[in-house]
């Protein structure tokens, strides 16, 4: 996505305008749009480079890289939206190994007919979230298919990152004797989307918690606390992330469902709706395992931060060979937590 000079046609109607085949099509209306919408908002001296890749400064570690596509609906929702999302989900990826994310690349996915006003609204929030990130995009891509085939825009963003020596973040160092951590209330993100819709409303409105935690991550490791693993629990959400785990590291995990975060409003939509809220995707939160006499301090260190005011101890690692995830329930019982059959909610992320 080379940065270019204005004045190379005639502005967008960015109120009126809609996305049309040209524009993917590396010509005149193409160089357009990327000069007065995309390099409006994310151009930086990395974009201004101009060529078909960027040349990126040294780091310092080694370099950790991860992929994300977002094809969430609708694109406007509660909290957030297609964009901020794409670059939250992205930094976070990279923040939960450890790494502190420092650049982007972005391809989109353009439909025939989709509103410029909605484009530049998605952009400029990527913009946003990128600084409050600090994070640059230094590479992108645009595409453009005929109306009917595609869904508004899709967005897949790469983010890289430099992981400093002596930290080594990994799904399989959980040790039995190992406590797990989470930073807040879950089920907000899935719940906003569905709640949005389903046109559910609710007295205390359900709002995403799409966020960046590169910030509590960096906060998390600052502590000194010996952290084995921390991961952002999205699709599959909670019981999804935390089986991941057991599996990776042959071990079994217990969790109590009273020690949980789950807000009031977001308990109220998934008993109306027949849903688990530990199924239920996250995008602004993360869990973490640590050894149990660090607890407190790595508890302490999140809920000093705005993103891990409600973090919580709620649960154990255990000795167990088919790396079962057990609750103990509300009611004093013991149920198994287990992956999900099929897809519970479609296009969340």
């Amino acid at each position: 996505m080379a940065e270019v000079k204005k004045g190379y046609a005639r502005p967008l109607d960015l109120k009126h305008g809609r996305v049309d085949m040209s524009h993917g099509g590396g010509g005149r209306a193409m160089v357009q749009l990327i000069a007065d919408l995309f390099a409006k908002h994310l151009g930086n001296e990395f974009l201004a480079q101009g060529n078909d890749g960027a040349v990126l400064p040294p780091g310092h570690g080694r370099l950790v890289v991860s992929t994300d596509s977002h094809v969430v609906s609708p694109l406007f929702f509660p909290g957030g939206d297609i964009g901020g999302l794409s670059v939250h989900g992205t930094v976070n990826d990279v923040a939960v190994m450890g790494a502190t994310p420092l650049y982007l690349s972005a391809g989109f996915i353009l439909e025939e007919g989709f509103p410029l006003a909605d484009l530049d609204r998605i952009v400029e929030s990527m913009a946003r979230a990128a600084r409050e990130a600090g994070v640059k995009l230094v590479a992108g891509d645009t595409k453009v298919v005929e109306q009917g085939k595609g869904d508004g825009i899709f967005i897949t963003t790469t983010g890289i990152g430099f992981l400093p020596d002596g930290i080594h973040l990994s799904g399989h160092l959980a040790r039995p004797g190992d406590v797990l951590l989470v930073s807040g209330s879950v089920g907000d993100h899935g719940m906003a989307i569905m709640s949005k819709r389903e046109n559910l409303s609710f007295d205390a409105p359900i709002v995403s918690d799409s966020a960046c935690l590169n910030g509590l991550t960096a906060a998390m490791l600052a502590s000194g606390a010996a952290i084995r693993v921390m991961r952002d629990p999205t699709r599959g959400g909670l019981a999804a992330t935390i089986n991941e785990i057991a599996h990776q590291s042959g071990v079994g995990i217990h969790l109590e469902e009273a020690a949980i975060p789950v807000k009031p409003e977001v308990e109220a939509a998934c008993e109306l709706l027949g849903l688990d809220p530990l199924n239920i995707a996250n995008e602004g939160k993360l869990i973490a395992i640590c050894a149990a006499e660090d607890a407190e301090k790595l508890l302490a260190a999140m809920r000093a931060h705005p993103l891990g005011q409600q973090a919580a101890l709620i649960g154990k690692v255990v000795e167990d060979a088919n790396a079962f995830v057990q609750m103990k329930t509300q009611f004093g019982g013991r149920r198994m937590v287990d992956w999900l059959g099929g897809e519970q909610l479609p296009r969340i992320c």
